[in-house]
């Protein structure tokens, strides 16, 4: 089976870029919020991050789920969910107010989302032309 793709190019895969760099930014806007002393500028950063980063992981997780239903990737596919559903909670201590947004809860939360999601991308970079049957 074919993946969807466009030039090639599968179709997930800009979207996850943007969803994985969003959460990736996270990590280092929570670390700018810790050596601020508490500067909130960061932790806006990190919020609007975590939004961007689950609204397109999403629509690529919806796509993933399109390939994973043809037999292609599902391992990716799998984790990128395990990745979104991380980050949601993440979000929801980071809606938190003052230090204890970040500290010490929503920095590890950042650390294992961005982890998680680094693997992500590198389980889903196979291009499309290699998985054709």
């Amino acid at each position: 089976m074919r993946p969807v793709t466009i030039a090639g190019l599968r179709l997930h895969a800009p979207l996850l870029a943007v969803a994985v760099t969003c959460f990736v930014g996270t990590l280092v806007t929570d670390l700018c919020y810790q050596g601020s002393g508490g500067n909130l500028i960061w932790l806006n950063f990190s919020t609007w991050l975590l939004a961007a980063g689950i609204a397109f992981g999403v629509v690529a997780f919806v796509l993933m789920l399109i390939d994973a239903a043809r037999g292609l990737n599902w391992l990716a596919a799998l984790l990128l969910f395990i990745v979104l559903v991380e980050e949601l909670f993440n979000s929801l201590v980071h809606a938190r107010d003052g230090w204890t947004a970040v500290v010490p809860t929503g920095f590890v939360l950042s650390i294992v989302g961005g982890l998680l999601a680094l693997v992500t991308g590198w389980l889903a970079r196979a291009p499309a032309e290699s998985s054709r049957a």
